[in-house]
């Protein structure tokens, strides 16, 4: 299990993080950098974060659901009353040992509880403030709640699978952002080191969103004519609007299988009842290519088109479920699935994606229990017992066992 003792590199040691972060892209984008080696103290309210109790009970730490498990390791969590004077107090005592500040509150919030870019930048010219936001921190829709499937349907990316709209399947707009929040925060300190200047750094949901669709929305920007849901993936197995046929996904005998770039002639090859697709144009006439081709698929396993494409060099892949993918043997072989836990509740997750000199980064801590870390980390700065324990007594802060089970 981790313990916070490893000695691997870390390459983001000297980086010292205070999160204000809650749900996935905040605090995704925060284990980015604690994967890295980066210090991150989570500051939380009283009752603890919201993705603690989303989704209901869960295997995490006193009961703390898969979300927060997801996404807050390598982190030490602080309990603190934001609204009160003396737990401002304490935030402010923080900031002079921690100077990156990472937020995902709406518009506004960090500046009624005096912590704001422009408040906290104004004696500290080196501070790097990093919000995500759902669609920006100005504009129309600034003070709207932004979530990953709302993004989804605004960026045209649940329209662009098909002529029946439909998700993803995950939190791509969430993760993606928490990548590009985690980018931005690694530009502004690289910059501050060979500078000494802060930066204000912002990722919102809805950027993160159209991002995602770069080479999408290129191809359709740069179109004589720009058709869209008309040609939208008229055929259920087109898996986009601007990629030539027959690249999608289709049902075989027995399973499902995804066929990628891929000329006419090599399809010839595997089926002879399709050589008058030859000379077909696989863009304009797209819709009629992955009709024949779905028609052939059909009729065969899953095995036997794995051989015949692979002899013909076809690029394809079978469409897994996530127990067929946990047991790949390239997942096992990549180790991205880590069992963590502090011995008295155990998870599992994916790891960081990124090798470093052929290493992936550790999990040196679970994620924390709420406030499993605020007397060490005031005491850290500077706080001696009694005062310490002053403000357990008043209800500012909170502090919790690391191992409940052995009190």
């Amino acid at each position: 299990m981790p313990d916070g003792s490893s000695a691997a590199p870390r390459l983001l040691a000297g980086v010292r993080v205070l999160s204000f972060c809650h749900w996935l892209q905040g605090p995704a984008a925060c284990q980015y950098l604690a994967d890295l080696g980066a210090e991150v103290v989570k500051i939380e309210p009283l009752e603890g974060a919201a993705e603690r109790r989303v989704l209901g009970p869960g295997r995490g730490p006193d009961g703390a659901s898969s979300l927060f498990v997801s996404a807050n390791r390598n982190q030490r969590s602080v309990a603190v009353d934001l609204k009160s004077a003396a737990g401002t107090r304490v935030v402010l005592d923080l900031l002079d040992d921690y100077d990156v500040v990472i937020e995902n509150f709406r518009p506004g919030v960090m500046e009624r509880l005096g912590l704001s870019y422009e408040q906290l930048s104004a004696t500290r010219p080196g501070l790097v403030y990093a919000s995500a936001t759902g669609y920006g921190s100005t504009g129309p829709m600034a003070d709207l709640p932004g979530q990953d499937l709302l993004v989804q349907a605004l960026t045209g990316l649940a329209s662009a699978s098909g002529a029946s709209p439909t998700s993803a399947g995950a939190a791509v707009a969430d993760q993606h952002g928490a990548a590009l929040l985690a980018m931005g925060v690694l530009a502004a300190v690289i910059r501050r080191s060979t500078s000494g200047v802060g930066c204000r750094v912002e990722a919102s949901l809805l950027n993160a969103g159209v991002d995602l669709q770069m080479e999408a929305f290129t191809f359709y920007l740069n179109r004589d004519e720009r058709p869209w849901a008309e040609q939208l993936g008229r055929h259920a197995r087109l898996a986009t609007w601007y990629h030539p046929a027959p690249y999608g996904i289709y049902p075989t005998l027995d399973a499902h299988v995804a066929v990628s770039l891929v000329g006419l002639p090599q399809l010839a090859q595997v089926f002879p009842e399709l050589a008058d697709l030859v000379a077909l144009d696989p863009v304009a006439d797209r819709d009629r290519v992955a009709a024949a081709l779905a028609a052939q698929l059909a009729l065969r396993t899953l095995d036997e088109l794995a051989d015949a494409f692979a002899r013909a060099g076809i690029w394809f892949a079978p469409v897994l479920g996530y127990d067929e993918v946990e047991q790949h043997p390239q997942i096992v072989h990549n180790g991205l699935i880590e069992e963590v836990g502090d011995g008295s509740w155990s998870g599992r997750v994916v790891k960081h994606p990124v090798r470093y000199d052929g290493e992936l980064p550790p999990v040196r801590r679970h994620p924390p229990r709420l406030g499993e870390h605020t007397g060490e980390v005031l005491a850290e700065l500077g706080y001696d017992g009694p005062r310490i324990q002053d403000l357990l007594d008043r209800g500012v802060v909170r502090a919790g066992s690391a191992h409940p089970s052995r009190t």
